[in-house]
């Protein structure tokens, strides 16, 4: 099993004003996204309407990933596909390598984390520059995302700050926001334009037209791709939808649903080369055909990662990204995980509450939360479930499943109340850690309709 999520929880919260700030600053987020959607009156059938066009895209990868082929070729792009991770760092490292690129520029791709593409690049003697703000932060600090949309969300303005004096020269105590972005664009405009190829992710993949198309806020995507001219674009099959009507209804919710806002500062399209140059598309799989087959999870392709069950979740808003073993955190990560390797990740089903609320905001119905559900009644067949809890079901189902021993234990419950708190406070009272218990009833409720209600 991996490293429990409650410990890892644990030591974020040792921090308890970071803590504190990183369950507001996401609350005000979801906050966003409920005024916008609420300014829409057709909101739910947006969802709905999004849901079944994912569900059937996902139904007809075959018939899409062929048109999107014919379409992007008659383009003049170059297509390829990669069956794992290994196949889409190798096929990326080959088309670098065949043009002699030593600095590539790259927009914010959470397939290239899911791949691990960087450090792969790097090792080859590939100079990787990250051009988002946040993952250039964290490339700087060596380090991941912990968000999928704001990946330094975690990291505040006084911390950016003392980075980028230590590694860009800025000015020593200065962390106004503004000051700081100016500095980062400062240093990244020659990276845009001394690199010898850009990289970028993709929102959507439009089988009819054979585009791929990239929403963003700082315009770092549309710099490095209009700079280059040997440009590569890699998406998951996932990202694939029928035609340009369909995308009008994803980005009427993504944005929304992400960061509240009405759409994305710069929606790209990418549908043909630069004059005399290159582009082009790796479609990726890497387990998603395998997810695909299983009816129980394979709505979570539906997902188009705007994060919004993230900034939701009670967990993970008050356990940061970090305390995830796998590299999306969250809801959608919890259940993307266990795809990837039950046994790795089984450690972060825990960290759910089962609340719910991660389905009721998703832009497109992935009934994540659900799903998490289901995950925990797998892991005693995966040999995963928590001895400790085990024991305790195992004491406490005969006292559940007999009317006589269940009403004799609630008249006896109030003895507890009297107990001296070394008994009741202890390491086997997790939820004494952070907790009061609360005081039984003197009565039950059981005794007191009895006593009020006869007939």
């Amino acid at each position: 099993m991996s490293t429990h999520h409650a410990r890892a929880a644990k030591a974020f919260q040792e921090n308890k004003e970071n803590a504190q700030w990183h369950d507001q600053t996401l609350w005000l987020v979801r906050q966003k996204r409920d005024r916008l959607s609420k300014d829409i009156p057709e909101w739910e059938q947006l969802r709905q309407l999004a849901h079944d066009i994912k569900m059937h895209s996902t139904s007809h990868l075959p018939e899409l990933i062929e048109q999107f082929e014919e379409k992007a070729t008659a383009n003049g792009c170059i297509v390829h596909y990669a069956k794992d991770a290994e196949e889409y760092r190798q096929i990326i490292h080959e088309i670098l390598a065949k043009h002699n690129v030593k600095k590539m520029v790259k927009s914010k791709s959470m397939l290239s984390e899911e791949c691990e593409l960087n450090d792969y690049l790097i090792s080859k003697g590939i100079d990787v520059v990250e051009s988002d703000l946040g993952e250039r932060i964290l490339q700087l600090m060596n380090a991941h995302p912990s968000h999928i949309v704001m990946p330094a969300i975690h990291i505040k303005r006084e911390a950016v700050g003392k980075l980028f004096e230590e590694k860009l020269g800025s000015e020593k105590g200065n962390s106004d926001p503004t000051y700081l972005t100016h500095q980062a664009r400062k240093s990244l405009r020659q990276d845009f334009l001394n690199a010898d190829a850009a990289m970028t992710g993709g929102n959507f993949a439009v089988a009819e037209t054979g585009e791929v198309v990239v929403c963003t806020n700082e315009g770092n995507a549309d710099m490095g791709m209009a700079c280059q001219k040997l440009n590569i674009t890699a998406f998951g099959i996932d990202k694939l939808i029928p035609n340009l009507d369909s995308l009008a209804v994803f980005t009427r919710l993504l944005a929304r649903s992400a960061t509240g806002q009405p759409c994305t500062t710069y929606t790209a399209h990418y549908g043909r080369p630069h004059e005399g140059g290159e582009q082009h598309f790796i479609l990726v799989d890497n387990g998603r055909s395998e997810i695909l087959a299983q009816p129980e999870h394979r709505k979570i392709l539906n997902c188009i990662r705007c994060g919004a069950c993230m900034n939701t979740c009670p967990v993970y808003r008050r356990s940061g990204g970090y305390s995830y073993s796998y590299f999306i955190p969250g809801p959608i990560g919890i259940n993307l995980g266990m795809l990837h390797d039950a046994h790795d990740h089984s450690g972060n089903v825990s960290a759910c509450s089962l609340c719910l609320s991660c389905s009721f905001v998703c832009p497109v119905k992935v009934d994540l939360g659900e799903q998490i559900y289901i995950w925990r009644q797998k892991l005693d067949g995966l040999g995963e479930a928590n001895k400790e809890k085990k024991l305790m079901i195992n004491a406490m189902t005969p006292v559940f499943k007999s009317p006589t021993l269940f009403n004799s234990a609630l008249r006896m419950a109030p003895i507890v109340n009297k107990l001296p708190r070394p008994l009741l406070y202890n390491k086997l009272n997790a939820w004494g850690e952070s907790r009061e218990l609360p005081k039984f009833a003197k009565q039950s409720f059981n005794n007191w309709w009895k006593q009020n209600h006869k007939k």
